[in-house]
Order: structure tokens, then sequence, then C-alpha cells
């Protein structure tokens, strides 16, 4: 037989061992760590990008300075002193002069005034196509889905370039010739995006709970879809404008874009380029400069934004 279990003593903890914490409903219910939006979270996520922020700056410089250039100085962008020609830098024409005399500071700061109108006006109407093009198609689904993303299929396989040529060729050079050519085909990348973006959410509770009580299919768009895909729209605008700004240059770089004696970056260029051997490197080097300096601002914007409204960095 084997020795009977002996049984541990039980050992009683003291009253004064485990005492409660004394805490007044106040601090009990006080709020650690404040609420942050969504928006104001992403704007400080930004502002520790230092190079998304020198990107906002210099756009902030180039609008700011696309203002009031050409108020700076006395002279108009046309105003031709042919005693004056081709003049290097100096206290009197900062950024020089052209061959006909005209002061390069003046013009310079002109043509951003076009270059970025066209950039922003490029961006605002893919903006609006697009983000309702796509934004019918993601929301409807089915046959009509498909049938709308045929048609993006097919302008989207058309050459982007080629077509802005051949449109500029048969409606003529002009401002307004320019942003609808690159709007016929530029707003289906936007499209796409809201698209994509719109049938991930169109199934989610806040969106069915719309569709219960009743909303329309334009309401549930408008106030629960929209509102949720503007980070990517935002991204998609930033990398817009700088494509549109450039191509603006590269069609009035052929001849295409705006004509005499308006001044873009791209027309400013092209008449750098063909003095350049003649010594007057200024003629090129301050046009071809800002174009570099506004894609550059432009897409390290766009790389910060990108960033800082994505949701799944979010702390």
């Amino acid at each position: 037989m084997g020795l009977p279990e002996q049984k541990e003593p039980k050992v009683q903890a003291p009253d004064n061992l485990f005492v409660p914490l004394k805490e007044s409903l106040h601090d009990a219910e006080m709020i650690a760590k404040p609420s942050i939006s969504y928006w104001k979270d992403a704007w400080l996520r930004l502002s520790r990008n230092k190079l998304s922020m020198s990107g906002l700056v210099m756009l902030i410089l180039l609008i700011v300075m696309a203002i009031i250039g050409p108020m700076i100085t006395p002279y108009s962008y046309d105003h031709q002193v042919l005693t004056e020609g081709n003049l290097p830098p100096s206290l009197e024409h900062w950024f020089g002069t052209d061959n006909l005399g005209r002061d390069m500071f003046t013009r310079t700061w002109n043509g951003a005034r076009i270059s970025l109108f066209v950039g922003f006006m490029a961006a605002t109407i893919d903006f609006i196509i697009g983000v309702a093009y796509g934004g019918f198609s993601g929301y409807k689904g089915g046959r009509v889905d498909d049938f709308m993303m045929r048609i993006i299929e097919i302008l989207y396989g058309l050459p982007y370039l080629l077509m802005v040529i051949l449109l500029m060729v048969v409606m003529g050079p002009g401002l307004f010739t320019i942003i609808i050519a690159l709007t016929v085909t530029g707003w289906v990348g936007m499209a796409r995006i809201v698209r994509g973006q719109v049938l991930q959410l169109k199934n989610s509770e806040h969106v069915l709970a719309s569709r219960t009580f009743g909303a329309s299919a334009s309401r549930v768009i408008r106030k629960n879809l929209l509102p949720n895909t503007m980070g990517p729209i935002i991204v998609q605008m930033t990398l817009t404008v700088p494509t549109a700004i450039f191509a603006e240059a590269f069609l009035s770089f052929l001849g295409l874009g705006v004509q005499a004696p308006v001044a873009s970056w791209g027309v400013m260029a092209n008449d750098g380029l063909s003095v350049i051997l003649s010594g007057h490197w200024w003629r090129l080097f301050f046009p071809a400069f800002f174009i570099s300096l506004t894609m550059f601002a432009f897409n390290v914007l766009g790389d910060g934004l990108q960033d800082a409204l994505d949701p799944k960095l979010r702390r």
C-alpha cells in the first residue's frame, strides 16, 4: 500500500498585499492621446518628409513668381529692343535677353503662367471625366463595367503623344487646342484608378447601409465612395500636372504649341537650342531649368502624398 497523499497547506495572502488603485472618475475617462483625423494625420506624415516638403515649397514659389514675376520688371514679354539682342544676364536684364531684345526674365515667368495653366487645367479635366467614368463603371459592375472597360482598353492602347500630335495638326496650334489634345486620352489613368478603388469599397458596410436606406447610385458614389478614394485621386493629379507640363513643352518645342509672340517654356527652349552653340547659354538654361524644377517638385510631392495618404501606414 502507498503512503497517503499529503495535502499542501493553503497559504492565505494578507489583505494588505493587493491595494486597489485610487483613481478619480475624471482620470479614468481622460483620453491619453488626442484623436487625429485622417487628413491631419496625413499632413503630419507629409510634413515629416523633408524632400516632399521641399517640393511643396518649390511649387508655391513657382506659382507666386508666375503671378508676380512679369510685374516685377518694367518690360513686357513681347517688348522688342533690337539693339539689345542676346545680352547676357545683368542687373538690368536678370535672365538676359533673346535675339529680339526681349527680356528673358519676364518671358520666363510669363511662360510659367502658360505651362502651369495647361498642367492644372489638364489635371482638372482628367479629374472630372476620370472620376465620373471610373466611379460609375466600378459601381455598376457587370456588363456595364465590362463594356466601359473595353472602351478604356482601346483608348489606353493608342499612343498618347501620337494622338496628341495628330489632333494638334488637325485642329491647329493654340493654347485651347493643347488642353483639348492632352485630355482626349489623359483621363484614362484616372478612370482606372477610381474604378479599382470603387470596386474595393462598394460592398463595405457603410455603402450597403446607404443603399438599404434607398440612396441613389449618384448619392452613394458622391457621399460614400469618392471621399474614401480621394487619397489615390490626389496622388494621381499631382502626377498628371507635370506630365501635362512636359507634354506642352514638348509640343511647343516641336512648333505645335502656343505661337509667337506668346512665350512658353517649350517655345523658349526651342529658340534657345538653335543658338546654344553661339555661346548664348542663358536662352536655353532658364526655361530648361524651370521645366526640370517643376517636374522634380511635382514628382517628389506626389511620392510623399502617396505615402502620407496610404491608410496602411497610419499610426
